[in-house]
């Protein structure tokens, strides 16, 4: 049995259920431990709070494991501490540890292995690449129980597909708190946002920014004129759609979030263009041709605004 560990954002939850479906496409016998959730003390430490939005979406069932099932394979819950003689084992042989966490952007050796618990958000492209398609085919978005809501995104849908639309996406919110700003500051800059843009325009006349942002009020004052158009209403547990919104334009531009990543991957618009920052945290070394290996058909702008 493998094990995927579900946390993070509702873009990383979809990345570690890509990972589920790949590994359950190759027949392996997986799982997804989505406790990390309903850890109570867990919660309250993280600031930005987290749900399990994997369960907003319409998706095909999965299996969930159980307590036992966990304890099989890890010896443990993951949240419970390791014990001195299987931390001393896993330093001493490593490839025979009860779980394997990411430490890099691509481990091939990941869709090969049984009986681990995989610990990871699994970001890279190449893990699933290869279903997406299905991927595209069986997630839906649910139809929002306020009537107002739904006609005001089923009216966008409908502009978005009628219009050479392009969506932007503006991540700052906890990007911009001291925790995080070390990490994933000073990638998506207006140099690269300039780029993105003008790239758009070179390749798709008329192009009408659809723009998407956790900081509206920075959108709507950094974006004006008749081409650009701040989304605002999905807020809070309706957030969401926005990823819904994304899909449906022909064509997107990224932050450096996972959110818009899939905002990109479920767009079903053949001749799309999709534009993303050369590196996704600034812990990262960009080798051009590396990068264009594991994000095939992926537009990649540098911080500095160099299209690779």
């Amino acid at each position: 049995m493998v094990i995927v560990k579900v946390m993070g954002g509702l873009g990383n939850q979809l990345q570690q259920y890509a990972l589920y479906r790949k590994l359950e496409q190759i027949g392996k016998d997986v799982r997804l431990d989505t406790s990390w959730f309903y850890n109570k003390t867990l919660q309250a430490n993280i600031p930005a709070g987290r749900k399990l939005e994997l369960a907003y979406l319409d998706l095909p069932p999965c299996k969930t494991a159980s307590e036992e099932e966990i304890r099989s394979v890890l010896g443990r819950l993951w949240e419970e501490k390791e014990s001195v003689t299987d931390k001393l084992k896993r330093k001493l042989k490593p490839a025979c540890a009860p779980f394997f966490e990411e430490y890099d952007m691509y481990h091939e050796q990941v869709l090969a292995m049984d009986n681990k618990y995989l610990v990871g958000y699994w970001a890279c492209e190449k893990y699933y690449a290869d279903i997406l398609p299905m991927m595209r085919e069986d997630i839906s978005f649910p139809h929002s129980a306020d009537d107002r809501l739904q006609r005001k995104n089923d009216e966008l849908i409908r502009e978005m597909e009628e219009t050479p639309s392009v969506s932007l996406h503006l991540r700052r919110g906890d990007y911009l708190d001291e925790i995080n700003l070390a990490l994933f500051g000073g990638i998506c800059t207006e140099e690269y946002y300039k780029e993105a843009i003008a790239l758009m325009k070179e390749r798709v006349p008329e192009a009408k920014f659809y723009l998407f942002s956790d900081d509206t009020a920075y959108a709507q004052e950094h974006y004006q004129g008749e081409e650009y158009q701040v989304v605002d209403w999905n807020q809070r547990e309706n957030s969401f759609y926005d990823m819904m919104l994304m899909s449906h334009c022909r064509h997107n531009i990224c932050a450096n979030s996972t959110f818009s990543f899939w905002g990109a991957r479920l767009n079903r618009h053949e001749g799309r263009i999709m534009v993303r920052p050369s590196i996704h945290k600034n812990t990262q070394v960009c080798v051009p041709e590396r990068m264009k290996e594991l994000w095939s058909g992926w537009t990649l702008v540098t911080p500095a605004g160099e299209v690779l």
